[in-house]
């Protein structure tokens, strides 16, 4: 059996998944005569990046381009370029060829003219790769090339592409594929080969794929040989060692309970079977993102069965704030967890954390109490002081003769009222100390 993702890589514009405006503006561009001299495609791993290039490769040399600007895959041009043996069409892999002498030659071949298509056509994948001093001697030939020279390149990492050679190119920055047509381009696989599947287990592999199509062939390969006669969400988590979603839900109920035995009974049960802290930390983390989306309303589509059922009772255990508290402490320990040497603490520590935030009052919470007890007390505002007299100067005024005595001032009465502050302070205090017991 050969690999999906080179079996079923798209051989037509109208195969690309996911870049519809990209293969508009292609396909106008051939059919108008409007061609840049350099392209650049930009992307993530698996969106179609080196399938573009190779598809508009053989539209620029096809002896028989249709109306719809799509190569034929049938003249002697076409198939050469299948066939990686085209004289005219010269890949090189930047990542092996990153110098300046691998430049030079590009420079020194450029201009013949093409041997049998219209264009002679440079394709450099993974483009960033080149040296600074490779990418200043590309600068010269890809501002004034000759007429019949295109240039293609492809990379993951537009950022350490020098700014002079992107503003020389039309630049192309490809979308993930949605795990809608992930899905769809995994049954149609199937189909083909013959294979019964759970529509839980497609959506899964696209989950894991996170937007890439040649990653979810990879893993529908990979599932296939596990187990060719059904493609179930049971095998999936089995063959990828994944973590099953009842754990995070026994989580939920242990929160519910405040049981904090749950941390050690979970934390063990994750380091006896061998699963990655780093992917444990993931998931967790897109469990409660699952949570807050039911909090707002919003269900996650990669959910089938009982999963509904199950995260809605599960977010009726927590408040809203709890939720993105609890995130929040999730993404701060997936920057940190490369740095910790106990990896078992650390787990016990996030679930213990986690079952605890069950009486952890938030601040906003807090403040809310405070400002509703200030309504029903109806504590007057305090009265700004009044302005002092002005101070009168006593250097012409004479002492009267006999000193009048004072009287003694009378100690002022305190207050009916106390200050609002004073009142919210103490609150705060007692509600501080109520919560100190809970916890202890």
């Amino acid at each position: 059996m050969s690999i999906s993702y080179r079996k079923y890589r798209p051989q037509l514009f109208a195969d690309v998944l996911g870049q519809d405006a990209i293969v508009t503006t292609l396909k106008n561009a051939l059919y108008n005569s409007r061609l840049a001299h350099a392209y650049l495609f930009c992307g993530l791993r698996g969106t179609g990046k080196t399938s573009l290039l190779r598809i508009l490769a053989k539209a620029l040399n096809c002896q028989n381009l249709n109306a719809e600007s799509e190569p034929c895959n049938q003249c002697s041009s076409c198939l050469d370029v299948l066939n990686n043996c085209s004289l005219d069409v010269l890949e090189i892999d930047g990542a092996s060829h990153r110098g300046i002498d691998d430049i030079r030659q590009i420079n020194e071949t450029i201009g013949y003219a093409p041997t049998h298509g219209k264009y002679k056509i440079y394709i450099i994948d993974e483009v960033h790769m080149l040296t600074k001093e490779a990418f200043n001697a590309l600068l010269k030939p890809l501002e004034e090339p000759p007429p019949t020279v295109k240039f293609i390149f492809a990379t993951t990492e537009p950022h350490k592409v020098l700014p002079t050679i992107i503003s020389r190119c039309q630049r192309f920055d490809l979308n993930r594929i949605s795990p809608q047509l992930i899905v769809k381009k995994l049954k149609q696989i199937l189909e083909n080969l013959g294979i019964s599947c759970e529509e839980e287990a497609l959506f899964l592999i696209s989950e894991l794929s996170d937007g890439s199509l040649r990653d979810a062939e990879s893993l529908l390969d990979q599932l296939i040989c596990f187990d060719n006669s059904c493609i179930t969400v049971k095998n999936a988590t089995l063959a990828f060692a994944l973590i099953d979603k009842s754990l995070f839900f026994k989580l939920d109920k242990a929160v519910e309970e405040y049981n904090l035995k749950i941390a050690f009974e979970l934390s063990h049960d994750l380091f006896s079977s061998g699963k990655d802290l780093y992917y444990f930390i993931n998931q967790l983390t897109q469990h409660y993102r699952n949570l807050i989306q039911y909090k707002l309303d919003r269900f996650p589509i990669c959910l089938f069965g009982n999963q509904h059922s199950n995260y809605k009772a599960s977010a009726a255990y927590y408040t809203l704030e709890q939720c993105l508290d609890i995130l929040d402490y999730l993404i701060h320990w997936q920057q940190m967890i490369s740095k910790i040497s106990v990896k078992q603490i650390l787990v016990e520590t996030i679930l213990l954390h986690i079952i605890r935030s069950k009486y952890r009052i938030h601040s906003s919470i807090l403040v809310q109490r405070l400002i509703q007890l200030e309504s029903k007390l109806s504590i007057p505002a305090i009265p700004s002081p009044e302005p002092l007299d002005p101070v009168i100067p006593t250097e012409n005024i004479k002492p009267l003769p006999s000193p009048i005595q004072e009287p003694k001032s009378t100690p002022a009465s305190p207050s009916t009222h106390q200050s609002r502050y004073d009142t919210l302070l103490r609150f705060a205090a007692v509600e501080l100390e109520a919560v100190i017991k809970k916890e202890s």
